[in-house]
């Protein structure tokens, strides 16, 4: 992982400016031998793993994470890093972005647990709102709708338990659906 990350970095370096960089990590690919072989790569049962983020990242972060002109969005699928790992590192490097849960957690419980551990430690300026990348085009607006309702649910408790007035949240939803993303894509 941090080959390709150094490569990136050095590319982007040659050309005196930096972008935005996703990552990924955490899945197991194709762990499913039989149906790997008979129906081919992304079909094979992709597998949740533990992942490491905090050593991992050091050395991109150390060199990297107070570039102004970078965005590093990071992605996982180990739930049990939200609030441990991931929301500190968002919290202190300014390039560090969250992106919202994805593939097994996206549904509603899993978009709730994603808000609940780590909005107390990176807020929601750290996160990237709700975007997608799914191959299954026409999922899109549901998911999209799906986003939008957990984060009004989320939001609505924080107003209801007075740590958030009404209006705050009607700026937050606009920022979570719409700016957040636009902002860490740089469009």
């Amino acid at each position: 992982m941090l080959f390709w990350c150094a490569w990136f970095f050095t590319v982007a370096s040659l050309y005196g400016r930096f972008r935005v960089m996703q990552l990924h990590p955490g899945s197991i690919r194709n762990h499913n031998k039989l149906v790997y072989e008979k129906f081919g790569r992304d079909k094979g049962a992709d597998i949740p793993s533990p992942t490491e983020y905090v050593r991992s990242l050091r050395p991109l972060l150390s060199k990297y994470g107070n570039e102004p002109n970078f965005t590093f969005i990071l992605f996982t699928l180990d739930e049990s890093t939200y609030a441990r790992e991931l929301a500190p590192l968002a919290g202190h490097y300014p390039c560090l972005r969250l992106g919202p849960s994805w593939w097994f957690h996206d549904s509603p419980e899993g978009m709730l647990r994603f808000r609940q551990q780590t909005t107390e430690t990176a807020g929601f300026y750290n996160t990237v709102g709700f975007n997608d990348d799914t191959r299954a085009f026409l999922s899109i607006p549901a998911r999209h709708d799906v986003a939008r309702r957990m984060d009004c649910a989320y939001l609505g408790t924080l107003v209801a338990d007075n740590r958030l007035d009404e209006n705050e949240a009607f700026e937050l939803i606009l920022d979570l659906t719409v700016n957040l993303v636009k902002k860490a894509y740089k469009l």
